[in-house]
């Protein structure tokens, strides 16, 4: 520790338009050698600040931020006050310790979220926690993945983008009207319980010790040293269990039939997102169900026996979770299939009802409405620091091709089961040269996929 200060850069913090400046304020030097033979050098770490334009932010920004993180500070904003009012709060959580805990299940880096309340709130995925990401916790799924490659991660789908595909999936959700996906947005957060390298770390620790020298103006943030996380934030669901518990549960006891006729809308609408969005890893454990049996009340009368008295009707409810390991840039061809595995259930059977055929069958007919979702899907993809619009138009051609038949299956009133049967294409939009300009023409260009995985059933 004795020649820590000759590492330490001189601490500035100045406007960009010097000319303005009205204050100078000098620090007096700080001796932080350990002992007493190696002083400091340096008489005076100049502080400046532009106190006559303090508002203007872009002019006052501390240049410590470039070595930390770049984005500021409010750039958590969005159109949805209530998801608004729970990202602030938990950022106020983690500014008074109250820190995300990680999961101990899944192939990645994931968090329960908490409020000010210390309520689970949300769950966060960060990006490069993922799977295929630098920082991925999760040692066993590293050393799965450098021995056995063939076994791990899915060659269809674009690595580290799972938690684009979390919003992806909401957004579908959203503008489909389907209700069944907790809202789910892309977030930036910092917490000291997240795995971060041994040098954001050290950085870190090199930032508290110097920021006791530093206003408090600058806020916490700049402070704790650690850069934001970019990920999926998703609110959480309560009472809910996994959708394996209740269906075994449905087979010893069957549902009111109001009540079946009601779960066989939320199993299509489920269908309806999965199909869309190619999710390969719906298992019975990656979507949640909620049942809330009918309440009784005993009465008793003054001339009959105890009575009975229902106050409320059975209720159940879905929510689809884990929606990270969706839109491929291209079908599975190569050793797994990856199937829905709701397709074995009884459910699938059934033709798809009046009711989803209303819900969703004219905005899916329409192509301005499709269009229209990918550009959102776009708005929020091209976020990412990886992202090709290449890439991003394969997914997009899957997408098409999933919506255009299950527009046929709806039409043709057919099962779930008989639309997974149907052979899958892509819808690719033909891309024309005029000059030096390249356009994307309305016409389309139709292929089916020529080549199949070698497991059909996994």
């Amino acid at each position: 520790m004795d020649n820590i200060d000759q590492d330490l850069p001189d601490v500035r913090i100045l406007s960009r338009n010097q000319s303005r400046l009205s204050n100078t304020a000098a620090l007096p030097s700080t001796d932080l050698s350990s002992g007493g033979g190696h002083g400091d050098s340096r008489s005076h770490r100049l502080v400046r600040f532009d106190t006559n334009n303090a508002a203007r932010i872009g002019e006052t920004q501390p240049l410590l931020l470039t070595r930390m993180d770049s984005d500021v500070e409010d750039d958590n904003l969005f159109d949805d006050p209530e998801f608004q009012s729970i990202i602030k709060d938990v950022e106020k959580a983690i500014d008074q310790e109250i820190y995300p805990e990680r999961i101990s299940q899944g192939s990645s880096g994931s968090y329960f979220v908490r409020d000010t309340k210390r309520d689970i709130v949300g769950v966060f995925k960060p990006k490069n926690e993922e799977p295929y990401g630098p920082m991925n916790p999760k040692w066993i799924k590293w050393f799965h993945r450098s021995c056995c490659p063939c076994c791990f991660g899915r060659a269809c789908l674009v690595p580290n983008q799972g938690y684009l595909s979390e919003v992806g999936a909401s957004i579908v959700d959203e503008k489909l009207n389907l209700n069944i996906v907790p809202t789910t947005k892309m977030v930036k957060l910092a917490s000291k319980t997240f795995n971060y390298s041994k040098l954001n770390k050290a950085w870190s620790r090199t930032v508290r010790f110097t920021s006791e020298k530093l206003p408090e103006s600058l806020g916490k943030r700049v402070k704790h040293g650690l850069p934001r996380k970019v990920g999926s934030f998703q609110r959480f669901v309560k009472n809910y269990k996994d959708a394996d518990y209740h269906l075994r549960r449905f087979e010893a006891e069957p549902l009111p039939e109001e009540t079946a006729k009601e779960f066989q809308l939320l199993f299509e609408k489920l269908v309806v997102l999965d199909y869309i969005i190619r999710n390969t890893d719906r298992g019975n454990g990656n979507w949640l169900i909620r049942y809330d049996k009918f309440e009784l009340e005993e009465h008793e009368g003054e001339e009959e026996a105890d009575e009975c008295i229902v106050i409320s009707a059975p209720h159940i409810s879905i929510a689809a979770i884990d929606n990270g390991l969706a839109f491929p840039y291209k079908h599975p061809d190569s050793w797994r299939a990856y199937p829905f595995h709701w397709a074995w259930l009884p459910q699938a059977k059934l033709p798809f009802s009046e009711e989803i055929k209303n819900l969703v069958l004219s905005n899916l007919s329409d192509m301005n409405f499709v269009d229209a979702l990918a550009d959102d899907l776009h708005a929020v993809f091209k976020q990412d620091k990886d992202f090709s619009k290449n890439t991003f138009d394969k997914q997009m051609a899957v997408m098409r091709g999933q919506i255009l038949n299950l527009v046929q299956a709806l039409r043709e009133s057919k099962s779930p089961l008989r639309l997974v049967q149907m052979p899958v294409i892509t819808l690719e939009k033909k891309r024309s040269i005029s000059g030096h300009k390249r356009t994307i023409s309305d016409s389309f260009t139709q292929s089916f996929q020529d080549k199949v995985p070698f497991f059909s059933w996994c």
